[in-house]
This record gives C-alpha cells, structure tokens and sequence, in this order.
C-alpha cells in the first residue's frame, strides 16, 4: 500500500500514484523493516528535480520494479526541503563513499537507519558503466541475504566515520583582515575574468560569494572586489539563466558561459540574487542592476505568491511541449519559426539576433535559450520592449511548469529580507507589503501556538517537520530587515524570540551550531555542516542574525555568540571562500562594526531612507520618533531630535558620531 497520499509535500504527492509501496520518513516505516527483516531502500529528491522525475518514470511508475521493490524492501520517500536534516545526514554519507552526491538520492539502509550502499541515479538498462536500478537491487538482496555480517559491517563503519566528523568547535576567534585578504585572494584564482563567475561548468549564482566582495569594497575600498561582483552579475543578467521575457534566474547554468540553465527556478536563488542586484545598484547605480532586482522582485511575487501570502518554493524545469511530452524547457526556449509565428519577418529576425536565436539552436533539438549576446548594435527601448511584451504573451499561452507550492520557512525568510529591502530602495511600497504578508504567515502559522517554527505548511496549514537552524536564522534576519525597513519594533521583538531559540537549542560548547534543535529527532549523526551552497548555512545565517541582533539591543549574548560562530569562517574563508560566502560577508559587518543607525525622525523620510541606502557591511537601521521610539528600538533610546529637526545617530564599538540634521553628511558616515 503506497502511503504518500495523506501528506503536504508536493515531492511525495507525485509519487501518491506509483505502484511502490511508499511509506514517509518515520519510525513506523523502519520497524515494519525490523518486523520483515528487510532493508530499506531510501529514496530522496524534490518536486522540482528532472533527474528525479525522470527516475520516478523509468523506475518507480514500472510495475515489475515495483513489484520487486515491494517484495525485497521497505521504500521510503523523503522530500530533501521538508527534511533538510535527513537529506544532508545521508548526503554526507553517499559523498564520503562515492566522491559525488546529487538527486535523486538512493541510499539502502538497515532497520536501524544505517547506511550500507549507496548512489543517486540509476538508470533502467546498464549503461556508461552504471548499472540498472534493477541490477542495483538485485545485488542490494544478494548482499543482505547472504553476506549479511559483511552488511553489518559496513554500515557500522560509515555510521562511525560520520560520528566522527562532527566540529568541536569553528576554530579559534573571530575571522579578521588576514582570514578575510586569504579569501579575497582565492576568488580572485578561481574568477572567471572572461565569463564573470567562479570556476567551470557547471556555474552556480554565486550570490553570497557577491554579497561578501560588495560589503569588502564597501569597508575597503577594493576595487577589484567590485568588478568581480559587478561583471559577474552583468555576465548572468545577459544571459540565459536569466529569464530574459518573466524575470527571474534558473537554478544553474550547464555551461560556463551562462548560456544554457537547467530551467527549474527555485525561491531561494531569486530571493538571494534580487537582494544581490539591490545591493550592486545601492553601491553602483547601474539601471541594469536596479532592473535586474525589480523584475526579479516583480517575479516572485507574480509567480511564486501563494494565497496566504507566503512563496511556494519552486518552478519545475520541465513542462509539456507541443506534442504533449515533458520537456527540459519547453517553457522557455523558442526556435526561429516560433519568433517569425508571434513577431513576423522583421521582428522576428531582429528578435532573433538580440536575444541569440540561431538557426542551430543553443539547447536542443534546435531550439534556443533567450539571453542578450550583445553584438547587435544601438536598439531603439520601445522596440525591444514591445517585442518582449509579445514573445512574453506568446509564452504564457503555453503549458506552464508546475509549481511547488510548499512554503518552507528559511527561503521565505530570504525573500522578505530581499522584498523589504528592494520596495525600499525603489519606492515600491507593495513589495513591502508582500514582505510583510509573508512574515505574518510565518508567524501565524509556522510559529502558531507550539512557540517553535516549523519548517514548511502548505495551503495555510503547518507541516508536521520541525524548523532547522536555517529556519530561524534566515526567518530571523527577514525579521531584521523588516524592521529596518518598516520602524515596527515587533520584528525586531519576533528576531530575538526565534535568537533566543537559537541560543537555547542550537549551540554547542564552544561556539557550534548544530543543524537540528537539542531536542529534534536523533538520526545517526547530529548534522552539523557550516558551509554556505545553495542558500547560507544555518550556522552563518544564524551568525549574521545574531550579529545584528546584538548591534539592535546591545545583548552581549548575542554578540558572543555571533563571534563564537563565526570561528569556523576563520577556518573555512581563507581554504575555500566559495563555499562559506555569507560567512564572509558577515565577518565583514563584524569588522566594520557593524554600524547602529538610530534615525529619531519619520519612518521613510529622507534621513531614514539615506540610512537604509548606506554601504556600510551590515548596518543596522531603527527609526521612529515620538516618546514610544524607544520602546520599539533600544537604539532610540535618550535619542533626541536636534532643534527639532529629525536627526541620525551613527555608532560603533560603543562609540558614536555627532548627530546630525543632514542627509548628505549622514551619506559619507555609512559609506555613501
């Protein structure tokens, strides 16, 4: 009996149809193996994966495999965004033992949850040396029937070896100028100067890595540090993992020159790149930036808006074609014919060269992805902009990519950080109204009455898995930057619940951060991995929120723990700064302070604005005005207005600036 047609995950309601018998993550499903003296087959993707999809189609939808599968083993689905900490415990296990690691996930377990043998991918028939899924069982039940000491064996030795990796502590003190030149120096080997970005194909966004050299040029000076940021960020706008028509970036580009993504569009690349695009125009000015970041604000809300007010976490990369197959970016690529079908002759071949459409196509079957190969020459705005419209209404006419519709808690606390701070920056006040819809909903719902977040809800309905560190500390820096933007202090109160929390549950002797709470379910290891990847880890997301925190309410806990955290960024930044992005960037709001901003004056007038657009790394901004001020910010406490004229306080390491009047002289205090 296949048992995934009760739960929220839209991942496991895919495979609600299939003929294997399906159970969730759960003790039930590891005692039924007990009970049947049989291995468990441990399968783990996400609704968005079109290698899992396409997995799920040769394998898990066969009625022989199945029937196998059923036979010989209990399945188990998980869904990797639902179950952060399944996903990264066993994840750590397959790339010890293989070298690589990716989705599907296909791990065999013993009864008590550990680890014997393991892949991602398998393919139906044996081919390029990789055996069939069906070979691969077969072998799994040779194995357990018998050599089943060998099987023992081996699972207790990988359960040891990952026993072993934990972090006593993140190294000794808080990184400083040495640690974070050492970092700067490794981006710089590892830049691509023709292509913009860091190392080969296949290219990831490096959004945090950007984040890190725009608040080091910010603090420094470093020039170098800003034209890395901005070419890198002009190579992505240009092309094709950007979505040239809706807006919006694909999780990845195959190629190293942007060319070609892989189409799936996940919350947490867009939230971390608007805020990204926000930030190069705060430094720079570039139109191409500040578009950049509206379109991609505009793209989230449009598309990945829920009912609630929460954002759905992704956009699948396949849809169905013309002929009613699904396709790895039928939504998206377009063939000359198709331009010449909407635009006709002229606009279609001028559409063709600004947007790189060839003859032989770019991706597949003849087909090319949109992106702005910049070799056309002077184009007349209204053209471009009329051509889009058109080709864009065309497009919405297709099937689109299905949705996933789950709200996970930490990349909606990403895309409230990135929507208040961009409806600031532009004077887009709905941006920050959706911000703050979403918070609310985390609140409501996520938060609701248990006082501890959970990790997703769909439909407006809380999900039964418990928040992870990245949950309150991406959740918690929304909240901050909420506050910043709107002067209300109850978001600032709501940070420091979710902080303390953190404190509480979280933290280790010495400064670590564990990805699960004291008091969560024990899997085979405490997962515990302070790298930054495809979103900042839990562990230096937590820092800069605590960081913050601190700079807010002057909570020597707070910042102690901050610092404590951020000793594995003094380990990690100078060996593989790739890899710990956001921690960099929070080390650079450390060593220049961070600055504390009290604005006594009106929330959105011209001083608080001035303090929301300052360049200094990590700044935090609290403004209002009026005898309850300080009751909302402690930093507006005995923070008087000068003559009667709204007036800013700049502060750091317990030392402040004389206040002043004057926006512009308010401007060079925090970097402008």
């Amino acid at each position: 009996m296949n048992r995934l047609a009760g739960v929220t995950s839209p991942y496991l309601l895919q495979h609600a149809d299939n003929p294997v018998d399906w159970w969730p993550w759960g003790p039930e499903a590891f005692e039924e193996a007990e009970r049947r003296d049989v291995p468990v087959l441990l399968s783990v993707g996400y609704s968005a994966c079109h290698w899992c999809h396409v997995m799920a189609h040769e394998s898990f939808e066969d009625e022989t495999v199945a029937a196998y599968l059923n036979a010989h083993f209990v399945p188990v689905k998980v869904d990797r965004e639902e179950r952060p900490d399944v996903d990264a415990v066993y994840m750590e296990a397959v790339q010890a033992a293989t070298g690589h690691g990716g989705w599907p996930m296909t791990v065999f377990l013993t009864a008590d949850a550990e680890p014997f043998y393991f892949g991602t991918y398998f393919p139906p028939e044996a081919r390029h040396g990789s055996p069939s899924f069906q070979q691969v069982l077969e072998g799994v039940v040779a194995a357990w029937t018998d050599r089943r000491d060998e099987v023992a064996e081996v699972a207790g030795r990988i359960v040891a070896d990952l026993a072993g990796r934990s972090l006593v502590h993140g190294g000794d003190g808080v990184p400083g100028e040495s640690e974070v030149a050492q970092a700067l120096l490794g981006l710089t080997r590892e830049y691509d100067e023709q292509r913009g970005g860091f190392g080969g194909a296949p290219k990831f966004p490096p959004s945090m890595a950007v984040e890190f050299l725009l608040r080091h040029h910010a603090r420094t000076g470093s020039e170098g540090a800003l034209q890395m940021a901005a070419d890198t960020c002009s190579a992505m706008a240009r092309g094709g993992i950007y979505d040239q028509l809706g807006g919006g970036f694909a999780r990845y580009s195959v190629d190293r020159e942007w060319v070609v993504p892989h189409f799936e569009k996940m919350l947490y690349d867009n939230a971390l790149l608007c805020r990204v695009y926000a930030h190069l125009w705060r430094t720079t000015g570039s139109d191409e930036a500040r578009r950049i970041a509206l379109e991609t604000a505009d793209f989230m809300v449009r598309e990945l808006r829920t009912a609630e007010g929460g954002f759905a976490s992704a956009l699948d990369a396949d849809s169905e074609d013309a002929d009613g197959k699904h396709v790895e970016g039928a939504y998206y690529v377009w063939t000359p014919a198709q331009l010449r079908e909407v635009l006709g002759e002229d606009d279609a071949a001028f559409a063709a060269a600004y947007f790189g459409v060839t003859e032989d196509g770019t991706f597949e079957e003849g087909a090319s992805v949109l992106r702005l190969p910049g070799d056309v020459g002077p184009v007349g705005a209204d053209r471009v902009a009329d051509v889009r419209a058109r080709l864009l209404a065309a497009r919405d006419e297709r099937p689109r990519p299905g949705r996933d519709d789950k709200v996970v808690a930490a990349w909606n606390g990403l895309a409230i950080a990135a929507l208040a701070e961009a409806g600031a920056f532009f004077d887009r006040p709905d941006l920050v109204e959706r911000a703050t819809e979403a918070a609310d909903l985390l609140v409501r719902v996520h938060l609701g009455e248990v006082a501890r977040l959970t990790r997703t809800s769909k439909d407006g309905r809380a999900g039964d898995n418990a928040g992870v560190l990245e949950d309150y500390g991406d959740v918690a820096e929304g909240f901050l930057a909420l506050a910043a933007v709107t002067g209300e202090g109850a978001w600032l109160e709501f940070a420091g619940f979710l902080l303390d929390i953190v404190l509480e549950q979280f933290t280790g002797e010495g400064g670590q951060l564990y990805d699960t709470a004291h008091d969560a379910e024990q899997l085979i290891r405490r997962p515990q991995d302070p790298t930054d990847s495809a979103t900042p880890s839990g562990w230096t997301a937590a820092a800069g929120a605590l960081l913050s925190y601190a700079a807010y309410t002057g909570s020597e806990a707070h910042r102690t723990a901050a610092e404590g955290a951020l000793g594995v960024v003094k380990a990690l930044g100078p060996r593989v700064p790739r890899f710990v992005g956001w921690g960099l960037a929070v080390a650079e709001a450390l060593l220049d302070g961070p600055r504390e901003v009290a604005v006594a004056g009106p929330v959105g007038g011209e001083l608080h604005r001035t303090a929301l657009l300052g360049r200094a790394p990590g700044a935090v901004v609290a403004a209002g005005e009026g005898p309850g001020a300080g009751a909302e910010f402690p930093l507006l406490v005995d923070r008087p207005q000068v003559g009667g004229e709204p007036t800013a306080y700049v502060c750091r390491h317990f030392v402040c600036d004389a206040p002043t009047t004057d926006a512009a002289e308010l401007a060079v205090k925090l970097g402008g």
